[in-house]
C-alpha cells in the first residue's frame, strides 16, 4: 500500500459518473450502461419501451466533453443482454462506440453482461479482466497512487488490495426514500467506505489480513436509470456482489446530487 494520498475519485455532481486523474490522462469512468436495455426487456419480459438510445448516447458523449476526459472507462455492462449482440442491440452497440472512440480511447472491463461484446469490440476496445485491474493515477499533490477498477460480479483480484481506491459497479445501489406523509421514492446512489480486506477477496490468506491502509471502495450507480438496482436499505435485500456486505463495513450513501445521507444500512 502506497503512502501518498489517495488519488481523488470526484464523482460528476448531478450524474452517474465520475472523474479521476490518472498518470497522463483524466478518465471518465461510469457503470452499468446496458445497452440495448428495451430490447432486453422486449424479450426478457414482453415490456415494449421507446429506445433512448439516443439520449444515453448523447449524455455519454456530453460527459466527455465537460469533464474534458482523454479516456472513457466502462465498469462493466456496457451492454444489457447476455452474448453476443445482434439486431439492434448490436447496432446500438455500434453507434454508442463509434461516437466515443472517434473522440477517446475507450477501456471496458468486462461485466457479467460483456463476454459477447468484449469479442465482437475487441478491436476498438481495452477490456480488462472480470477480475479487475490497476490503473495508475497521480494525486493533487503529484505524489504516485492506483485506482483499481472491476465490476464485481466474480471474486476481484487481491492485487486491487494494493490500489488507494477501488471503482466498481453491478450492483446498481438504489435507495428508498420516505416522506413525511408516508409516500416513497427511489433514487440512485453512490456506495464509498473502507474495504474490509478479508472479505474483499475469495481467499484471502495471510496478506489480506496483514493490509493496514485497505482502499476506499466506491460503488458506482446504474449509468442506465432503466435497469433497476439494489435498494440497499431495505431489511432484506441481497446484495448480487459476492463480497457485499461484508466488505464494506462502514459505508455512506449520497445521492447523485452530491447529498450524504450517512451509513447506507440506516438510511
Amino acid at each position: 500500500m502506497g503512502t501518498a494520498a489517495s488519488p481523488a475519485v470526484e464523482p460528476v455532481v448531478g450524474e452517474p459518473a465520475a472523474v479521476a486523474d490518472l498518470e497522463t490522462e483524466r478518465a471518465l469512468l461510469v457503470a452499468d450502461v446496458h445497452a440495448g436495455v428495451e430490447v432486453g426487456l422486449r424479450y426478457e419480459r414482453g415490456v415494449e419501451l421507446d429506445s433512448r438510445a439516443d439520449a444515453r448516447r448523447e449524455r455519454l458523449v456530453g460527459l466527455l466533453a465537460e469533464t474534458d476526459a482523454d479516456r472513457l472507462v466502462v465498469l462493466g455492462d456496457l451492454a444489457h443482454r447476455i452474448g453476443a449482440p445482434d439486431g439492434d442491440e448490436r447496432e446500438e452497440l455500434e453507434t454508442l462506440v463509434r461516437a466515443v472512440t472517434d473522440r477517446v480511447p475507450m477501456t471496458l472491463v468486462e461485466g457479467n453482461h460483456d463476454a459477447g461484446v468484449a469479442e465482437a469490440f475487441a478491436d476498438d476496445l481495452d477490456v480488462i479482466d472480470p477480475a479487475g485491474g490497476l490503473l495508475g493515477a497521480e494525486s493533487a499533490d503529484g505524489r504516485g497512487g492506483t485506482v483499481g477498477v472491476v465490476h464485481g460480479h466474480t471474486w476481484p483480484d487481491p492485487a486491487l488490495l494494493d490500489a488507494d481506491v477501488v471503482c466498481m459497479g453491478h450492483e446498481h445501489p438504489q435507495v428508498r426514500l420516505e416522506d413525511a406523509v408516508g409516500g416513497s421514492r427511489v433514487e440512485r446512489a453512490w456506495l464509498r467506505g473502507p474495504v474490509d480486506p478479508t472479505a474483499f477477496v475469495g481467499d484471502p490468506g495471510p496478506d489480506a489480513a496483514a493490509v493496514e491502509d485497505p482502499p476506499e471502495l466506491v460503488i458506482f450507480p446504474a449509468f442506465n436509470e432503466r435497469s433497476g438496482g439494489t435498494w440497499v436499505n431495505v431489511e432484506g435485500q441481497s446484495f448480487l456482489a459476492p463480497f457485499l456486505p461484508d466488505t464494506l463495513p462502514a459505508g455512506d450513501a449520497y445521492l447523485l446530487d452530491g447529498t450524504r445521507l450517512g451509513d447506507y444500512r440506516r438510511v
